[in-house]
């Protein structure tokens, strides 16, 4: 979130003094070569094969409704845990703007990832006394103003398998001011009981700045069930649950290991089980020698590591290797991956994210950007696919969730051939990327033919959805396609092949006049027509050497030069919108406009895949 300058000046004290000791410490590292260019919402990154991005919750000022948290436009931080059969995703809220009050922090959950309940409060708005004050703020008080909410942690599970969720009230006296300076309210928990209810709210942990008196929950100690006691006390015994607090705390809480600004701390155990490595916004990393107790190594940016003012995730993955995720840029996007055998040496850099999707609503530091990524954290479940889940916010407005296949890869192995109807129930995406939306799905579905396919529906007014089907290089391709479009007179439907840093040669559309067109440079040519529901059967030929794209359809053959040259293909991308570009890297930081209609969508197209299947060929000189 947001940082003042003093904590600026901070981090940039510790990134200048510890250069020279990040070249000897022990230290996670990347040592791989791929960098992301940021000109790109991707970062012409490799994706990881299999990874699904799903939009969780989608905001929606002028249509509130129970599935959109009430229409509040402000939903951030993130934070995942599995417990008894089903995710459960934590995420803090504000009507419009970070640290504009009210504050809030809300509840869904999931069996499968995919499918969510509607949001719950668990953390309701908190009435700020009138007449508060900060000691460092004179001439500043509170009058009818209510806290907000910011923590770092959001769940814990007890050793007897109970699960706690967390939050924080701060308070921001105006809308520049830091509600995560100590001198707010205090840490709440409450816990999380089958059934989709919840035990009674208490504080955890007061800032000493905070009359006691006041508070409008009692204290944990207060509670007579002994079992939710212990679990609070576990938390307060634990230093790498109390080190996720210290941005909120107070600076001399001699429960936190660490007592420095570094900023948003997760952490892994390495193979031996007792060294810790602790990661913190701008890479910033140390490892603890005795599980988190003490913190003696110096904190160094990890060497070669780009990470700016963004969370970074660090986990052991089910395989037994280690992953960060992270924005490899100084601005949040794209959100990517990077692998590593011992936790230490860091290898590649794959895309998880790279989707930027249109900021419908302006807001006080509000951000560009998949970003404030949160895995599952140790402790708090594994999910049964084994899968590495993430959570993060885009723009700090939509809420996204991410499953990446283990091993993470992202180099294909073998051409597709994917008839739909014919893979085993569950299985049929798991070659794909996909990105889908509330409003524009992409799944697995029923066909008008009573067979399965991959649906693509959209009536998104600023986004689309997208699947992609990673293949091994090629400088020639075949590729066909059976596509059924379930209108002819709206919606859009677009192929693209690809290289492997995602720039298209080719691209055909299904558009809103019933044409089938290929992109030649600037202008667009008809190759067939095409009618609601019937089935179109294509066969695309590629020769990348020679620029030439030759696409047979209803027995009609028409040969066409490349609009965009590439060495060689690694990608077969359908999207259901036309491509972008905005915000870039120029772009001002700060957006304070809503879009027109940011609530409005559109009549709902449907486009159906019923297979895809690819092959090399032999380079063909004319």
């Amino acid at each position: 979130m947001r940082k003042q300058l003093g904590i600026w000046a901070a981090v940039a004290a510790t990134l200048s003094s510890h250069s020279a000791q990040a070249q000897t410490a022990e230290t996670i590292r990347y040592t791989g070569t791929t960098l992301s260019n940021v000109d790109y919402h991707h970062g012409q990154l490799r994706p990881a094969i299999g990874t699904h991005a799903r939009q969780v919750l989608r905001a929606n000022r002028e249509q509130p409704s129970a599935a959109n948290g009430e229409g509040w436009t402000y939903n951030h931080a993130p934070m995942l845990a599995y417990w008894q059969g089903q995710f459960y995703y934590q995420y803090l809220s504000n009507p419009a703007g970070e640290h504009i009050p009210p504050g809030r922090t809300l509840l869904l959950t999931s069996k499968d990832g995919y499918t969510w309940t509607n949001p719950v409060v668990i953390f309701p708005p908190y009435k700020v006394p009138d007449g508060f004050t900060k000691p460092d703020q004179p001439g500043k008080v509170a009058k009818n103003l209510e806290a907000v909410m910011h923590q770092r942690i959001g769940f814990y599970t007890s050793k007897k398998n109970r699960l706690l969720t967390l939050g924080y009230y701060g308070i921001a006296l105006d809308a520049k001011d830091d509600p995560n300076d100590g001198q707010g309210i205090g840490r709440v928990v409450r816990e999380v009981l089958p059934g989709g209810k919840f035990g009674p709210i208490y504080f955890l942990r007061y800032n000493k700045t905070w009359d006691q008196a006041k508070s409008a929950y009692p204290f944990y100690t207060k509670s007579k069930d002994k079992g939710f006691v212990a679990a609070c006390e576990e938390i307060l015994a634990s230093p790498l649950m109390m080190q996720q607090m210290v941005e909120e705390q107070d600076r001399d809480d001699q429960l936190i290991p660490l007592r420095k600004e570094y900023k948003a701390f997760s952490y892994y155990h390495l193979p031996d089980g007792n060294r810790v490595v602790g990661l913190w916004k701008h890479a910033l990393t140390s490892i603890s020698p005795d599980g988190g107790k003490t913190w003696p190594n110096p904190v160094v940016r990890a060497p070669h590591f780009v990470n700016s003012n963004a969370k970074i995730w660090g986990q052991r993955t089910s395989d037994g290797q280690y992953a960060t995720v992270y924005n490899p840029s100084e601005f949040r996007w794209p959100l990517a991956v990077s692998t590593s055998p011992n936790g230490l040496d860091y290898t590649d850099l794959w895309l998880v994210h790279g989707e930027l999707s249109p900021m419908r609503y302006g807001g006080n530091y509000k951000s560009y950007g998949p970003q404030y990524v949160r895995g599952i954290q140790e402790g708090d479940g594994v999910p049964p696919d084994k899968k590495m889940w993430v959570s993060y916010s885009v723009n700090k407005e939509d809420l996204w969730i991410a499953s990446v296949p283990v091993p993470i890869r992202a180099t294909a192995t073998s051409h597709a051939n994917e008839v739909f109807a014919q893979l085993p129930a569950g299985q049929e995406l798991d070659q794909w990327n996909t990105y889908s939306l509330v409003q524009a799905p992409v799944e697995i579905g029923a066909l008008p033919d009573g067979s399965k396919g991959l649906v693509f529906k959209d009536s998104d007014r600023f986004d689309y959805g997208k699947a992609e089907r990673i293949i091994p290089e090629s400088k020639q391709l075949t590729a066909e396609l059976s596509v059924v479009p379930a209108q002819n007179d709206h919606g859009l439907l677009q192929i693209e092949f690809q290289d492997a840093k995602g720039q298209p040669a080719v691209q055909l559309s299904f558009d809103s006049t019933g044409t089938l067109s290929y992109k030649a440079g600037a202008r667009f040519k008809g190759v067939t027509k095409y009618q609601a529901g019937q089935q179109l059967d294509l066969k695309v030929t590629l020769d990348a050497p020679n620029r030439t794209c030759t696409i047979t359809t209803n027995g009609k053959t028409s040969t066409f030069i490349f609009f965009a040259p590439v060495a060689s293909f690694e990608r077969v991308m359908l999207r259901t919108g036309p491509a972008r570009h905005f915000p870039t890297p120029d772009t001002p930081a700060d957006q304070t406009y809503d879009l027109p209609k940011a609530g409005d969508s559109e009549k709902l197209a449907v486009f159906y895949l019923k297979s895809l299947k690819t092959s090399a060929g032999e380079v063909k000189t004319p």
